[in-house]
């Protein structure tokens, strides 16, 4: 693996004759840990345990570094601070005993997990699923998971190469002028566009034509291809932003879609909703679910609606355990439900936690926590904490029962569909369509074609990516 500003390592760093001894006060060898890794530790891909999906690797990693040096230059020695990674190599001018030990310059202090151990009087930092030994269970008391895999993008809209926005809204103006509207065009368009690439065509079709691109598509298109169509030309805050108006206003509150945006988008997405939602509506989203909801349940939206959740990847196994005995304390253990101390910890500990502490609760009292919730709750906060430990436990999975139940039986949830299909086409959707045959024997793809029609289920399939 290499990081921007660096030079490519070939196989990471191998012991070099010569190199350091080993320092005291190191690592010691951990039984039942993991073998050691050529170029140390491998990226690590959702915590624990790891699950097909969630949030995919974001591109460009670590910021470059300045100051790095091509292979071959020496740079002054940094043992009087810290040392980072050294490389030595061979000068065909020094024959074989001639080495030089070239250093790379040392990350920002804000950096951890390199180097050669945890800083002098700093705690032992706990990686990301690694075995901690714990007594109380056999063979050396980790929880048991697979290697984390680094699956890469998992979406099934990628950027268009060489896509220009100018030359796109081209094509759209084309599709709509004159008699009729080409719909298949504008369906091949913004099908194979990202959505990066997508949104600047509202400007550039202001900027060529003087219009405005969303009133001419409503004018030209209708139903619910137009409704996808423009929940395309959205960036995923603004989309997300708009459908929570949506499920908040008028007589019913869609309770199950504020749940499934709240709990599936990181804390930074969360709070750019939190931004467009005040922007667009003149009042926060905490006032907005205030008003229109009440009780626990009001509780969990406006903590989920913070944006204020642990996000680390470390996992303490005996704190999960904890976590777990406090959840069994605060329901299947007395009398009534403490519903707080089920909000406080499924809300604010970390995604990677939560699946320990699920784990650790099916352990301890053999019964799935989804389970004791239907047992200890009831109503609105029933189905919002079950839908907040599925989305939690196996994102890909929980999208992938929205998505049958959208369209199972009399009518098709069409905003459901629409809202899954493009908010999850550049995050998830891969793992999402394996989820699906898995669990319900038929493919995404099969059932969006059985129950849809027309442009709409054209594009629809378009975001879908295919058949499995």
């Amino acid at each position: 693996m290499s990081y921007p500003g660096y030079p490519a390592q070939a196989g990471g760093y191998p012991p070099q004759p010569g190199a350091y001894p080993p320092q005291a006060g190191g690592y010691p060898p951990q039984p039942g840990a993991y073998p050691p890794q050529a170029g140390g530790y491998p990226p690590q891909a959702g915590g624990y345990p790891p699950q097909a999906g969630g949030y995919p690797p974001q591109a460009g990693g670590y910021p470059p570094q300045a100051g790095g040096k091509a292979s071959g230059q020496q740079m002054p020695n940094t043992l009087g601070r810290w040392c980072w990674f050294p490389r030595l190599w061979q000068s065909p001018s020094h024959g074989k005993s001639g080495m030089k030990i070239q250093y790379n310059t040392p990350p920002p202090p804000s950096m951890p997990g390199y180097g050669g151990g945890p800083a002098p009087n700093q705690p032992m930092p706990v990686y990301p699923q690694a075995p901690s030994p714990n007594p109380s269970m056999p063979g050396g008391g980790a929880i048991p998971v697979s290697p984390a895999i680094n699956r890469g993008f998992r979406g099934s809209i990628k950027d268009y190469p060489g896509a220009d926005p100018l030359r796109d809204v081209e094509v759209l103006r084309k599709a709509m002028k004159g008699f009729g509207t080409d719909e298949q065009a504008i369906i091949d368009l913004l099908g194979s566009r990202s959505n990066i690439q997508r949104v600047p065509m509202l400007a550039a079709f202001k900027t060529s034509y003087g219009k405005d691109l969303v009133k001419d598509l409503k004018s030209e298109l209708s139903g619910n291809f137009e409704k996808l169509v423009l929940a395309m030309l959205k960036t995923p805050a603004q989309l997300d932003a708009y459908e929570l108006k949506d499920a908040i206003k008028g007589a019913g509150t869609d309770e199950a879609c504020l749940i499934e945006i709240l709990s599936s988008r990181s804390n930074a997405e969360i709070r750019e909703i939190n931004m467009v939602y005040k922007t667009e509506n003149k009042k926060s989203l905490e006032d907005a679910i205030s008003g229109d909801t009440s009780g626990h349940f009001r509780r969990l939206l406006i903590s989920l609606a913070q944006g204020n959740r642990d996000e680390r990847e470390t996992v303490d196994i005996s704190v999960a355990k904890q976590d777990a005995q406090a959840l069994y304390a605060a329901g299947e253990n007395k009398v009534g439900t403490d519903e707080s101390k089920f909000n406080a910890i499924l809300c604010a500990r970390s995604k990677p936690h939560l699946r320990a502490v699920f784990h650790e609760y099916q352990q301890m009292c053999g019964r799935d926590l989804e389970k004791s919730i239907d047992r200890e709750m009831s109503g609105d906060l029933e189905s919002g904490m079950v839908a907040v430990v599925k989305c939690i436990k196996n994102t890909p999975a929980y999208f992938a029962e929205r998505l049958y139940k959208a369209m199972k039986g009399a009518g098709t949830k069409d905003k459901t569909l629409i809202r899954i299909m493009v908010t999850r086409s550049e995050v998830d959707m891969l793992d999402i369509r394996q989820e699906y045959v898995k669990t319900y024997g038929k493919s995404l793809y099969t059932d969006i074609s059985g129950d849809t029609s027309g442009d709409y289920k054209k594009l629809l399939l378009k975001l879908c990516g295919g058949s499995d």
